[in-house]
């Protein structure tokens, strides 16, 4: 599903018109980014959480050139599914 269809449903569930729909996802989206770019994770109750996991520094081989290099360490975005949302996941 696509942001754009995302849209058409919620405006077809709610009956607000399209244009605010997607002013207030595209909303959503950016305090979710910017939240966890200031490293706070963001909980939906029954939905799950935007976290940021941290990656530690690793050693990686490029095996066509035969040379190791070095993956500093890093934090990554992640999603973690409610248990509801997980239950609801696996009935369909």
């Amino acid at each position: 599903m696509t942001k754009a269809e995302i849209v058409n449903e919620v405006a077809k569930a709610t009956g607000i018109e399209k244009i605010a729909v997607q002013t207030v996802i595209e909303a959503f989206m950016e305090c979710v980014k910017d939240s966890l770019a200031k490293g706070n994770p963001v909980y939906l109750r029954g939905f799950g959480s935007f976290i940021i996991k941290h990656r530690a520094q690793k050693a990686a081989r490029n095996i066509t050139q035969r040379t190791t290099m070095t993956i500093p360490e890093h934090d990554i975005p992640a999603f973690k599914p409610a248990k509801v949302f997980v239950a609801a996941v696996k009935e369909n």
